[in-house]
């Protein structure tokens, strides 16, 4: 059998007007970014996505023919619970006390357009809670129809907006 090298990690050298990643420290190391000397400051962000399905899968949904239930109301609740675990989920997440999450389903054509809007007074942004009750969501609405249509869609999740914390705002 062969030695076992250990290879220590090299810093990269950054180019000029290179931008900082937080989450990683000197050597490379992954860290949680220490926000303890942060102000809490009053934070929003919000994340949109979208779930494609079939016609069938469509029309059950609308005639509220699911055998399970209601996709779109469940949809709703996993997505708020959703954004109060992401801590448990992103292992460089902030556990948040979040003071209101907001689900909204859009109908489109070919299916749902989800929309998570978070809200939290604290010393990090709620980008990566908006973002997982989207992606959340849309996974339980492919759970509850995919007796229907396995072809289903998830995509186009991202950010939209944010306010709030030292980076400033952004809207897409």
């Amino acid at each position: 059998m062969g030695r076992a090298v250990k290879v220590a990690a090299r810093p990269r050298r950054r180019k000029a007007g290179a931008v900082r990643l937080s989450h990683v420290g000197p050597g490379g190391a992954v860290r949680m970014v220490d926000v303890s000397a942060k102000p809490a400051t009053a934070r929003e962000a919000v994340a949109r996505g979208r779930i494609t399905m079939s016609r069938d899968a469509l029309r059950q949904i609308r005639s509220g023919a699911v055998a399970k239930g209601d996709p779109l109301q469940t949809a709703r609740i996993a997505g708020i619970m959703a954004a109060k675990q992401t801590s448990n989920v992103i292992p460089l997440c902030h556990p948040l006390p979040l003071s209101h999450t907001g689900i909204t389903l859009r109908p489109l054509a070919d299916g749902y357009e989800i929309e998570a809007r978070v809200r939290t007074s604290a010393q990090t942004g709620v980008e990566m809670e908006a973002l997982h009750a989207v992606a959340v969501a849309a996974l339980t609405i492919y759970d509850m129809i995919k007796a229907v249509d396995k072809r289903m869609v998830i995509g186009e999740i991202r950010l939209v907006e944010k306010r709030g914390g030292q980076s400033g705002d952004f809207r897409r």
